[in-house]
């Protein structure tokens, strides 16, 4: 006779049951205490260095209206980043960012087919930006202005940064880790695509968010 399924899964999870009880009874103030790993919202605790993307905690998001009833939203799956940063000197912070046109998700299975259309991806398969000046701004938000390069033509763009935290990595003490968000809106003629114009919108809005470690 085969086990019920309730009891099956009763045995799986009472392992991770009994070791939360055990963790809780240790320190019952566990579950309302700071991050273990140290991690301020300050910006003067982000310490200086060379940091790369965690891939694995980042995203890269677009939306543009469709047909003037509503936002289209789509990601891109592969991407790359760093940055060299001096707390002494946060204005001479220079980043480095690509994206995979190819990689565009838009949660259908004509996604390879958009990327051909509106981003060229067959010719030009990378999108890259090289910043060029950060300004600091009040608190934790500043701006960041570079070289967006799309289909093969460049263009300055401005996008607003906000320091979300800086800590320690979570399975490596000794490394430091940081995430930023950042977002800004680009006429995507400007770069020569006009694919279905009259269906899509011009304006895009690119939203980033990205966990660096310290290399």
């Amino acid at each position: 006779m085969k086990p019920e399924r309730g009891s099956m899964t009763s045995r799986r999870f009472a392992p991770l049951a009994a070791l939360a009880f055990a963790l809780f009874s240790i320190n019952p103030s566990a579950a309302l205490s700071p991050p273990a790993w140290g991690a301020s919202a300050n910006v003067a605790d982000m310490a200086g260095g060379h940091y790369v993307l965690d891939k694995r905690h980042a995203s890269v998001i677009a939306k543009v209206l469709h047909m003037g009833v509503s936002y289209y939203t789509v990601r891109f799956d592969a991407f790359d980043a760093s940055f060299d940063y001096d707390p002494a000197r946060p204005e001479a912070a220079r980043v480095q960012a690509s994206v995979a046109a190819g990689s565009l998700d838009v949660n259908a299975d004509y996604g390879q087919k958009f990327a051909h259309d509106f981003l060229g991806a067959d010719k030009y398969p990378t999108i890259s930006f090289v910043s060029r000046q950060v300004t600091p701004g009040p608190g934790n938000t500043g701006t960041m202005t570079g070289d967006l390069t799309l289909m093969g033509v460049t263009n300055p763009v401005t996008f607003n940064v906000t320091f979300v935290g800086a800590g320690r990595e979570l399975l490596n003490p000794l490394g430091r880790t940081a995430g930023f968000s950042a977002t800004t809106t680009i006429r995507r003629s400007d770069f020569g695509s006009t694919y279905l114009d009259n269906v899509v919108g011009d304006e895009v809005t690119i939203q980033i968010e990205g966990e660096f470690d310290r290399r």
